[in-house]
């Protein structure tokens, strides 16, 4: 146990063990799962791996940190740790939700209540709820569905439940020839389940996440993930794609799950391994998936879009990045309500935390608050509601185009302006598109689009601006052009120093106000080809 030890920055664990597929506890109750040679980064004679940003603002007090190996429970650590700088004066971590429930980061890095801290009555209420989604699935909608993922590992593999595992998934095989069909059909499967009492949320194209409510107060996921072929091969939502006959998923068999049963694979076995790999029987807690590259390409083009930077703004808002954002309106939301009438309708996109929606909520205008981030609408959300804000928040995917058809669709009726600080920065070019077509929508009803941006400047290097690695500074002549090319017109420019994402000084923010005249003079007449 000498070599590994955990402290404020995170886990250090020495020699072959940073090899090891780890599970750390807190208290005895499990927290996390980790390889370091995956997750962290040399240090000295091992590897230190940085405790998740959404853990981080629980580690105040002190806790026993135990490190286990998870194939063979050999044990790395196991010692009082007080993190904080605080001193031991009886004060325990708590890795709780707002009624005490434990909580574990979960496979994709967000707090979670993990199936080991579920109790039986619990339990059971999941497994009849996943009972009843697979029988909506095939009797409502019609459609072959039968339990994947960790539900079919851990029936298949030990009968039971994963023990950090924190949801239930589904899958149904879609007969559909072509994407759009199968997109068509996700819509319908959404539409009869919401007939059959389903409270559920739509993660693309191809997935929905049913919301199971529990006796204890939470709500469990149940993720409906959409399967079908497309020139001989086989995707899945999420992510997986490659060679799988279609004899290992059909006709459908049955597994039972802590002695309920589940329709299944023909062939659970290969489903794990196409799922897995082939060391599927060997517990690893702290499992990644390796997707095939092109695979995901045509998923997220087909079904989904492109958000490369969902789980990284998941992490700020869950984490410190968000708690160090003031709270007061920022400089750019007193600008933008200067240019527009008294009282007029306003959508602030990618709002983050809420600090300028709510300043205009509570300034009289009518504000829909528009974010891709599940966790920073979450919080808004709660914010508005605790200080009795009417505030409508809402998801907006810029790189997804159907997101921005319906949300453009909406947002033209009423004449809305739109205000996006320093959104540019966060968008690529094709999202930068989404946006000029927002805006150019949003313009039909008499709206205008404010941004504020960090820029390039070429006579001189400027730092990135924070947050790192999530915000990029962006030519004014780009954008100009871009707006341009989009129909759109730059009616105000300013230019000069100002502040970057969380308040911090930046050397040079460029402010502009977007329009799209409407076309004028006589319709084009038609002409002949030569």
């Amino acid at each position: 146990m000498g070599s590994s030890y955990a402290d404020d920055d995170g886990l250090f664990v020495g020699g072959r063990d940073a090899d090891c597929a780890l599970v750390v506890s807190f208290d005895g109750r499990y927290v996390l799962a980790t390889t370091p040679a995956r997750d962290g980064r040399p240090r000295g004679s091992g590897v230190q791996v940085p405790w998740p940003e959404v853990l981080r603002p629980h580690l105040r007090g002190t806790t026993r940190v135990g490190i286990t190996d998870a194939v063979d429970g050999r044990v790395l650590l196991d010692q009082e740790v007080c993190f904080g700088g605080e001193t031991a004066t009886g004060e325990r971590v708590a890795v709780v939700d707002a009624r005490g429930n434990p909580l574990a980061v979960d496979k994709v890095g967000h707090l979670c209540r993990a199936f080991s801290e579920t109790d039986t009555a619990v339990r059971s209420e999941i497994l009849a709820g996943t009972q009843r989604a697979l029988a909506d699935l095939r009797e409502g909608c019609g459609v072959t569905a039968y339990l994947n993922y960790g539900a079919l590992l851990g029936a298949v593999r030990d009968g039971r439940m994963i023990a950090h595992d924190s949801d239930t998934d589904v899958c149904y095989l879609s007969r559909r020839q072509s994407p759009a069909e199968v997109i068509l059909e996700s819509y319908r499967v959404e539409r009869v389940l919401r007939d059959r009492g389903w409270s559920l949320m739509r993660m693309s194209g191809g997935d929905i996440k049913l919301l199971l409510p529990l006796s204890d107060g939470r709500s469990c996921h149940i993720d409906v993930f959409v399967a079908f072929y497309v020139e001989g091969v086989f995707y899945q939502l999420g992510n997986r794609s490659g060679a799988l006959p279609e004899s290992v998923i059909l006709p459908l068999g049955t597994v039972e799950l802590h002695g309920h049963e589940f329709p299944a694979p023909a062939w659970p076995e290969a489903m794990l391994a196409f799922l897995y790999g082939p060391h599927w029987r060997t517990p690893d807690p702290s499992f990644r998936y390796a997707d095939p590259p092109d695979g995901v390409r045509r998923l997220n083009g087909w079904l989904r879009g492109f958000r490369t930077d969902v789980g990284a703004w998941a992490d700020f808002h869950q984490g410190r990045g968000a708690h160090g954002v003031t709270r007061r309106r920022s400089g750019f939301a007193r600008w933008v309500r200067a240019q527009v009438p008294v009282g007029a309708p306003i959508a602030d996109l990618g709002a983050g935390t809420g600090r300028d929606a709510l300043w205009f909520a509570s300034h009289g205008h009518d504000v829909v608050a528009l974010d891709f981030s599940r966790p920073a609408r979450r919080a808004l959300a709660r914010r508005a509601r605790r200080h009795g804000v009417p505030l409508a928040v809402r998801a907006l995917a810029l790189g997804e185009l159907r997101s921005v058809l319906v949300t453009g669709a909406e947002l033209a009726r009423d004449g809305r302006h739109l205000h996006a600080r320093h959104l540019l920065g966060c968008l690529d070019a094709p999202a930068r598109h989404n946006l000029w077509l927002l805006g150019r929508m949003v313009s039909r009803g008499g709206g205008r689009l404010f941004v504020e941006f960090s820029a390039l400047d070429p006579g001189r290097g400027l730092p990135d601006p924070a947050p790192a690695g999530l915000v990029s500074r962006l030519d004014p002549d780009v954008v100009r052009r871009e707006v341009k090319e989009s129909g759109g017109v730059v009616e105000i420019e300013e230019r000069g120093a100002g502040l970057d994402v969380v308040d911090g000084p930046d050397p040079y923010v460029v402010r502009m106000c977007i329009s799209w005249p409407r076309p004028t003079g006589p319709a084009p007449t038609e002409r002949n080809p030569r």
